[in-house]
């Protein structure tokens, strides 16, 4: 069990965390557990959830892209929480398991990913293994392929996450079917 106890979903503010609830259903990244957990703090927890809903499932890049990427980065995370949680506008949009094994994977070799998907995952590698690589030439490389707005988003979706991913992994989440 997580070291800090869920608050039962009948006990959560309804006015604060039903709609929340719903589209944490509705998504499942982040899923209802992580509303739970963080809801002792409900301010926060209603923050959180928000910005995590909005950078993942809203924005200009793709959201299967965002999805390979997130798993990516929960792997690397070592966050067994968020890394079997699987979003299902991205299955609905047709990502399988096998393009985000192979994301998680030697991607760079992979002609299934195009350049500015590769430039992605490896923006989302290197920030957190090789942080000197992310310069003016890696951005200016980046902008061939997407939007200053884009680069933006992808940056905070893959600073937010692989935050979020490291607390979980600290309080010791499990996903709900392995709790």
């Amino acid at each position: 069990m997580a070291i800090i106890d869920p608050i039962p979903v009948d006990q959560l503010d309804p006015e604060k965390f039903q709609t929340r609830l719903e589209l944490a259903q509705e998504l499942m990244v982040p899923d209802t557990l992580f509303i739970q957990i963080m809801a002792h703090a409900p301010g926060y927890g209603e923050a959180l959830f928000d910005a995590m809903y909005q950078s993942h499932a809203l924005g200009n890049v793709d959201h299967t892209l965002k999805e390979i990427i997130r798993v990516r980065l929960a792997r690397l995370a070592k966050d067994d929480y968020f890394g079997a949680l699987r979003s299902k506008k991205a299955q609905e949009l047709g990502l399988t398991e096998a393009r985000i094994e192979a994301g998680c994977g030697d991607f760079a070799a992979d002609n299934q990913f195009s350049d500015a998907e590769k430039w992605a995952l490896n923006y989302a590698k290197l920030m957190y293994t090789e942080p000197k690589k992310v310069n003016a030439e890696f951005y200016d490389l980046g902008k061939t392929f997407f939007s200053e707005p884009e680069i933006m988003e992808l940056g905070a979706f893959i600073a937010f996450h692989y935050g979020l991913q490291i607390f979980m992994r600290t309080l010791k989440v499990l996903p709900l079917d392995a709790a």
